[in-house]
C-alpha cells in the first residue's frame, strides 16, 4: 500500500504537464462549425468530479501538445465549468480534446476581464480597456429638458475592442433612448395600457433595483442586475407590474483585440396575481441607439436572410450585422438570436436610409413587432442574445458561423479516470 501511494507520487511529480497531477478525466467534442472567432463552452462539474475547483488544471491536448487552458466556474445555478475555444489554423479539424487534472503546485491565471465600479456604474474591462459600462445610477437629461426622461439600468458605452463607443443616450431627437435598453412600448396590465418606452408620456419607467451578482476572471466577467417595470399611469404610488433579472457576461480571449461576445439573458416575471401582455407593437425589448458617428453612407445592415438597410425593417432574422466607419476606425456587431425566444426567428425594427436626412441607425430584436405575448402569473419567461462586437468588419458567413456556435451547443464526450 505503502508502495501504491509512492508510486501514484512518483508519477504525479514526474508528469510532463506543470502543475500537473492526476488524471481525473478527458473531454472530447466536434465542432458544430468552425470559425474565426473564439466562443464559450461549459459543462456540469459535479458530472465528472466533486473536488474544489481551486485544485483543477484543465489541458488543451487537441494537438498532442499539452496547453494549459484557463477556465471559470459558474456556482450560482449548480456548478458549471466554462473556457474558451480559440479558432483553429487548420480549418479542416473541428476535433477538440481536453484533459482535466488534480493540481500538484498552484496554477496562477491572469482575471484579464474585470470589473471595475463607481458611484453610478459598473464598468467591465480587459487589461484596463473599458468596452461595456452598466449604468445603475439614475442618469438625468440636459439642463431644462423634462426630468421625466431620467431613468436607470441601462448599456452606454458598448465599446469596440479599441475602445470606440458604439451607443448613444439621450439625443435631441429622443432623449428616452438610452444606448442598449430594455422597456416594452405598449404592455397591459390590469386593464391598462401602459407604455414604459416614451418617459415623457409618464405611464410608467424601468429603473435598477439591485445586484444580484458580479463576477471576473479569466474567461467571462458578468453581472447579473434586478429591474423594476413600474406603473406610475393614474397613480400616487408608483406600482411593480413586473421584474426583469437582466444578466450580461462578456467572454474574450487574452490575446485577441479584435473582438469579444457579450451574452445577454432577460428573465421576465410578472407578479403573483396579474398577467402582463406585451401588446404587437413596433418596437419593444431590447432597443439599441447606435453611435452619432453612423449614417447611411459610413454604415450597413446586413440580415441572416441577405436583406440591406433598405429593406430589413419588419423582416424575421436569426442574426443582423450593424457596422460601419468610426472615424479612421471601424465597429461591428452581430445581433444573435437565440432558439428558444419568443418569436425566434425574430422580426427587427430597423431605422430607414433617410431618417432625420442623415440616416441615423436604430436597431432592435422586436418579439412582439408582429404579435402579442401574454406573461402568466407565477412563471418567468427568458430572452437569450450574443452580441459580438469587433473592431473589423464581419462578412455574412462569419456572421451564420458565430450564430451557429452560440445556437447549437456541441454534444461533449466525457471519459472519466
Amino acid at each position: 500500500m505503502k508502495f501504491s501511494r509512492f508510486l501514484c507520487f512518483l508519477i504525479a511529480v514526474c508528469s510532463p504537464f506543470i502543475g500537473v497531477g492526476q488524471k481525473i478525466a478527458e473531454i472530447s467534442f466536434d465542432e458544430v462549425v468552425s470559425s474565426k472567432f473564439g466562443y464559450p463552452v461549459s459543462l456540469d462539474l459535479n458530472s465528472i468530479t466533486h473536488l474544489p475547483d481551486s485544485i483543477l488544471v484543465l489541458m488543451d491536448v487537441t494537438k498532442g501538445k499539452s496547453i494549459q487552458v484557463p477556465f471559470q466556474v459558474d456556482n450560482l445555478n449548480g456548478r458549471y465549468i466554462y473556457w474558451m475555444i480559440a479558432p483553429q489554423s487548420d480549418t479542416h479539424s473541428s476535433s477538440h480534446l481536453f484533459e482535466l487534472h488534480r493540481k500538484v503546485e498552484k496554477v496562477q491565471h491572469n482575471d484579464f476581464l474585470a470589473l471595475e465600479p463607481t458611484e453610478n456604474t459598473l464598468i467591465i474591462k480587459k487589461n484596463g480597456t473599458n468596452l461595456w459600462q452598466y449604468q445603475h445610477g439614475m442618469a438625468y437629461p440636459p439642463d431644462g429638458i423634462d426630468s421625466a426622461y431620467a431613468r436607470s439600468g441601462f448599456v452606454h458605452p458598448m465599446n469596440t475592442p479599441n475602445g470606440k463607443s458604439l451607443t448613444r443616450i439621450q439625443p435631441s431627437d429622443h432623449y428616452h433612448h438610452y444606448g442598449l435598453w430594455n422597456p416594452w412600448t405598449r404592455a397591459t396590465y390590469k386593464n391598462e395600457l401602459i407604455d414604459f418606452w416614451n418617459l415623457k408620456e409618464k405611464q410608467g419607467t424601468v429603473r435598477f433595483a439591485n445586484f444580484l451578482n458580479r463576477t471576473s476572471g479569466p474567461v467571462f466577467a458578468d453581472y447579473k442586475a434586478l429591474h423594476e417595470h413600474v406603473v406610475m399611469k393614474n397613480r400616487k404610488i408608483p406600482e411593480i407590474a413586473m421584474t426583469e433579472v437582466q444578466g450580461t457576461r462578456i467572454y474574450a480571449l487574452e490575446k485577441d483585440n479584435d473582438y469579444y461576445l457579450a451574452d445577454i439573458s432577460i428573465v421576465l416575471n410578472t407578479t403573483p396575481e396579474e398577467p402582463v401582455v406585451l401588446e404587437e407593437y413596433r418596437y419593444g425589448s431590447l432597443g439599441w441607439r447606435a453611435t452619432e458617428k453612423w449614417n447611411r453612407y459610413n454604415s450597413e445592415i446586413i440580415t441572416s436572410e441577405g436583406l440591406d438597410r433598405k429593406t430589413a425593417d419588419g423582416s424575421l432574422a436569426r442574426w443582423c450585422i450593424v457596422q460601419g466607419e468610426l472615424d479612421e476606425d471601424y465597429g461591428a456587431v452581430v445581433m444573435m438570436s437565440y432558439p428558444s425566444n419568443f418569436n425566434h426567428p425574430e422580426p427587427l425594427r430597423i431605422w430607414p436610409e433617410d431618417m432625420y436626412d442623415r440616416g441615423d441607425m436604430y436597431a432592435n430584436f422586436a418579439p412582439t413587432k408582429n404579435r402579442d405575448w401574454k406573461l402568466e402569473p407565477g412563471k418567468s419567461y427568458q430572452l437569450k442574445y450574443r452580441f459580438l462586437v469587433s473592431s473589423k468588419k464581419i462578412s455574412p458567413e462569419q456572421a451564420e458561423a458565430a450564430w451557429m456556435q452560440f445556437a447549437h451547443k456541441p454534444t461533449i464526450t466525457i471519459h472519466k479516470f
